[in-house]
């Protein structure tokens, strides 16, 4: 995708405010518009069309930005990496499929948001499994719900309480609070009597090479692409229990899925058991199926 040039948020007091009413001017999209654009950037590469779609969602990427406010980054920054996001968003964006662009683009906007949260926050050596991650950007949202609502540590039952839900050990619900607690600047120093440095100067970037980030991109995509075909061999109930139970950001409880459907919480098991078995058979499959072509690519 070209180049596409953005408001840009000004540094200093009342530049988020500036930015906010610039991007406020662009019009939003009805939905035969918004498909004749992608159409035309789709088929045709056409930039201008590529712009407007991407300058319509702007405040949909400032939304979902301010939301990620806690974590002691600069905003300015946070809703940058959102439009990357978006961006990315536009340039893969099927409008064949019937469904709006906003819709696609909020997976698209939060995960390059909560990327570079977590590469920011690498100096708390932040875990990078799904859990750890789940844990990371929930954990306010489960202090919350148990109206815990300080920086100390919690209470045994409150962590007993978090870590259940979040399915996560509870030394990593006590580590992980720690950590967050104070959202602590990284220009300030180590030690207060120390000529040590800033919590910055000791941040490393570890992030793999372009060429790396890109085969891992694209194999991504095609597992994505690989789950998606996956998901057709379930049925409706399956289809729902899985997604809920092994996709969604935050996973609802047997409890709840039992008392949606009328069956009792060991049936919802035994379905999200055997839809995961389904769905696993299925990629392994499609896996077969292109290990011929891979062999003759060689």
């Amino acid at each position: 995708m070209a180049r596409t040039t953005l408001p840009m948020i000004a540094a200093g007091e009342g530049g988020l405010s500036r930015y906010l009413d610039e991007i406020r001017r662009f019009p939003m999209l009805e939905p035969q518009e918004e498909y004749m654009l992608a159409k035309r950037y789709a088929d045709y590469d056409d930039r201008d069309a590529a712009q407007k779609l991407v300058t319509s969602h702007l405040r949909l990427v400032a939304k979902i930005a301010m939301g990620y406010r806690g974590y002691g980054l600069p905003i300015g920054e946070v809703i940058s990496e959102g439009n990357v996001g978006l961006m990315q968003a536009v340039k893969r964006f099927e409008p064949d499929k019937g469904f709006r662009l906003a819709t696609y683009a909020m997976w698209w906007i939060k995960a390059a948001i909560q990327e570079y949260i977590l590469r920011s926050w690498s100096l708390v050596k932040m875990g990078t499994t799904a859990n750890q991650k789940r844990l990371f950007f929930n954990l306010r949202k489960a202090k919350s719900q148990l109206q815990a609502l300080g920086d100390g540590d919690l209470k045994p039952d409150q962590v007993d309480s978090i870590a259940t839900k979040l399915g996560v050990t509870k030394e990593d619900v006590i580590s992980m609070n720690r950590r967050l607690s104070g959202d602590a600047s990284l220009n300030s120093p180590l030690r207060s009597d120390s000529e040590s440095g800033e919590w910055q100067d000791w941040l490393v970037d570890d992030r793999d090479d372009q060429e790396t980030v890109l085969a891992e991109s694209e194999e991504l995509d095609q597992r994505r692409g690989m789950l998606k075909r996956a998901l057709g061999v379930l049925n409706e109930r399956e289809r729902r229990i899985f997604e809920a139970r092994r996709l969604a950001e935050d996973p609802m409880t047997l409890e709840d899925l039992s008392t949606e459907f009328g069956v009792s919480r060991e049936r919802v098991r035994q379905i999200e058991v055997r839809a995961f078995e389904k769905v696993q058979e299925a990629m392994k499959a499609m896996a077969r199926e292109q290990l011929p072509t891979l062999v003759d690519a060689d």
